[in-house]
């Protein structure tokens, strides 16, 4: 079933076929303004048809967000000094291994939060798990330590992020900055779900895990 973005994409080429076509006929008919006001409601109607199309990729990857879900299930295995092993497994069965280094393994996400607006065509909030890196306790550790960061995005067409810091006039329709992490202890064997809610990550142990 279509999305509301996909229809109000088809809605808008629609619109601007139908303005082309009424532009041509009054050109025809020597109407120029007429000509002039369809034809800029063509081009008009074509721009937000791209517009929409290009949020329409840049979301593509986010998960919808309507309360409290499991966003990962992550697998720690101490491999030496501050040295570990974090195993992920994502609801849709995709799996993936890092080998970081410090004390902590830490996760964060990128939250797309629709506003009212967007919210009337369907759209609402979404997230995508960004990075994982290992994090140390001590700060000095954390200045002179080996970093290790990866991400955990997927490739995208279009970044609705960039996107929404390059557009300023999108701002009525999304805030796109608003980012969140969270991180717990790598020194030991367990297993912890990474969850996102509307206030962002969420870590919490798995008994016998």
């Amino acid at each position: 079933m279509p999305s509301p973005l996909q229809i109000l994409i088809v809605l808008f080429a629609v619109l601007a076929v139908l303005c082309t076509a009424g532009a041509v006929v009054a050109a025809r008919r020597r109407r120029r303004l007429g000509a002039s006001v369809a034809g800029l409601v063509a081009l008009l109607a074509l721009a937000l048809a791209a517009l929409s199309g290009a949020v329409s990729l840049g979301i593509r990857g986010y998960r919808a967000l309507t309360h409290e879900e499991l966003a990962a299930t992550v697998r720690v295995v101490p491999t030496g000094p501050r040295a570990f092993t974090a195993r992920f497994r994502f609801p849709d069965g995709r799996r993936a291994t890092y080998e970081l280094a410090g004390d902590q393994v830490y996760v964060d996400a990128r939250i797309l939060k629709w506003k009212y607006a967007a919210n009337l065509i369907g759209m609402h909030t979404a997230y995508e798990l960004d990075r994982v890196g290992g994090r140390y306790r001590a700060l000095e550790n954390e200045r002179n330590g080996k970093r290790t960061l990866y991400s955990l995005g997927r490739e995208r067409t279009v970044d609705l992020f960039e996107l929404r810091r390059r557009l300023p006039f999108l701002s009525p329709l999304v805030d796109a900055r608003y980012g969140s992490a969270t991180f717990v202890p790598a020194d030991r064997p367990a297993t912890w779900e990474i969850r996102v809610s509307t206030t962002g990550l969420l870590a919490r142990p798995v008994p016998g895990g």
